[in-house]
């Protein structure tokens, strides 16, 4: 049953809703049982490899599966409370491995599958991970930070290799019994991690309670335009270790017995996405804004024959640009929104419902209060930069960051959690990403937000991604400083910047045109496909030291 009441615009759909959050709930019953029990023989999961091959599991399966994985955890020792690491790239032993760790009332802890040993090391240890589910490949990384890691008892493989401290898992969920009693997990009881990027410091962990899908549901529902419909299927590029890819699609959609399909190439080919969404008949989607720029290249998108009905889009803003070529492209308007780890899912558009603004990350999702604060946690007038902020109490909200009571009581001011983004409101209600504290640009007085810019830049015939930052000037405190990956075939020399350069003050503002361009073969980007500017200021620091 959808939690969101569709209507003919927003103010009726938000008027309409009002959260119901029981005190006793459990995820894994909602994300898996009570799909067994009400369509059991329908497929809740499409899992294709890279070979082509593909498996399908009902309903039944997965809560037999999951069911299983439960007993072999608790068997190892795993009790309420106790942290599971799933290292594991889409696929059905990660989907499983998280509903398994929620019915024990254990705590899962998504790990992305390309991270090294020093990242693993730190957020192994900080939670003290009891478990950790993987495969082969990345049991070499394991190994070699285990000795730091003395809350370890069992890596737990997915693919048949054991050994001292290990377990072979399919072998262990053949032997075990497929009927398991849920933990009563209140609504406030841990449910998972996830461990922020760490741009300033070490990543820190925000916990999440049973609470949270349903806090995810009216954002998901949203910016899907009214999830589910008829026909719906949901797959996204983005890795389930992250929470945009964990929550926002796999659990998401299995809210509402949605099926999705697990596909994760080693790495993101647009081509290849086109021709399995296609193949698949993938009807709603999550794209980080750089995975939709890079279809930029190919030619006659509409000739793949997707047939989409949604696509939701966040990670960086979206422009013009951005928004015409998904109509051009797939006949379909892109649903913008915005969220973090701490407190996801709170700020959308839906198309169905209203306007969009090109650039503007959407209205606050019904449920959710956001707002932009000045530096006293007071409310500020529109069209004026502060901070966003959402204010508690909220579903999506985390618990507090695991072992860190000091940076929890820091991400607060009153009732206002920080997201330490700077963004501004329109009169209208609707929200303006400028960028985050640290990527705000201060030139001559003026206050440049490095998004609009980037987006400009990206409408330039030549340009395939761009990324923007401040460096230090004498004279302006800072100026504005692109770095350009161009498309194929095209040259980075001084006819291009002068072409670059002009395209933008003719568009934009004078002040706010690249005074210094850098053509460059690769840009940073997190695995979510956000440009990670503070690698770039940090590369642009180096280099004034030892100038």
């Amino acid at each position: 049953m959808p939690l969101l009441r569709e209507a003919g615009s927003y103010d009726a759909v938000r008027k309409a809703f009002h959260w119901q959050i029981p005190d006793h709930v459990n995820m894994a019953w909602q994300v898996c049982d009570r799909n067994a029990e009400t369509r059991p023989d329908a497929i809740g999961l499409i899992v294709v490899h890279e070979d082509g091959s593909r498996v399908d599991y009902t309903w039944r399966t997965l809560r037999s599966l999951a069911n299983k994985m439960a007993n072999f955890l608790v068997a190892h020792g795993v009790v309420r409370g106790d942290r599971v690491g799933i290292l594991l790239s889409q696929s059905v032993e990660a989907a499983i491995s998280h509903v398994a760790a929620w019915k024990i009332g254990a705590i899962s802890i998504p790990l992305f599958s390309l991270f090294g040993e020093e990242a693993l090391a730190f957020r192994l240890k900080d939670s003290g991970a009891k478990v950790v589910v993987t495969e082969a490949i990345h049991y070499p990384k394991i190994d070699a930070i285990r000795a730091q890691l003395p809350s370890l008892e069992l890596i737990a493989m997915i693919d048949g290799k054991s050994g001292p401290g290990m377990a072979n898992l399919w072998p262990g969920l053949d032997q075990a019994s497929d009927s398991f009693q849920n933990a009563d997990t209140l609504a406030t009881d841990p449910s998972y991690i996830v461990y922020t990027s760490g741009t300033t410091g070490n990543p820190k962990g925000a916990l999440q309670g049973h609470r949270s899908l349903l806090g995810h549901m009216t954002g998901v529902e949203y910016f899907h335009d009214f999830l589910p419909k008829p026909g719906d299927l949901m797959w996204t590029p983005a890795d389930w270790a992250w929470i945009g890819g964990l929550m926002n699609c796999l659990m998401g959609a299995w809210f509402h017995g949605v099926p999705v399909l697990a596909y994760r190439a080693a790495k993101y080919d647009p081509e290849r996405a086109l021709r399995l969404m296609a193949t698949y008949k993938v009807r709603n989607t999550f794209m980080p804004p750089t995975a939709l720029k890079m279809m930029r290249a190919i030619p006659d998108i509409p000739s793949f024959g997707v047939q989409l009905r949604t696509i939701a889009c966040a990670g960086e803003p979206m422009g013009v640009e951005l928004l015409d070529r998904g109509r051009q492209s797939f006949g379909l308007t892109f649903n913008e929104f915005y969220g973090q780890t701490e407190c996801n899912l709170v700020v959308a558009n839906c198309q169905k419902i209203m306007p969009i603004k090109p650039g503007s990350m959407g209205r606050p999702i019904p449920g959710h209060d956001v707002a932009i604060i000045d530096t006293d946690g007071n409310e500020v007038p529109a069209g004026t930069i502060g901070q966003i902020a959402m204010k508690r109490p909220d579903p999506v909200m985390m618990l507090e960051y695991w072992n860190n009571p000091e940076a929890t009581r820091n991400k607060f001011m009153g009732d206002w959690l920080l997201s330490g983004d700077q963004g501004k409101m329109d009169e209208d209600g609707y929200l303006w990403f400028i960028g985050r504290d640290d990527d705000v640009i201060s030139s001559a007085g003026y206050r440049i937000g490095p998004g609009e810019i980037e987006d400009c830049l990206t409408k330039h015939p030549a340009v395939e991604l761009a990324a923007v930052i401040g460096v230090p000037d004498p004279l302006r405190t800072e100026i504005v400083k692109a770095f350009i990956k161009l498309l194929p075939g095209q040259a980075g020399d001084k006819g291009m910047e002068d072409n670059i350069r002009s395209f933008v003050k003719t568009r934009l503002s004078p002040h706010e045109y690249p005074r210094q361009i850098e053509f460059v073969e690769q840009l940073p980007l997190t695995s979510t496909g956000k440009i990670m500017r503070k690698v770039l200021r940090d590369r642009e620091a180096a280099k004034s030291a030892s100038a």
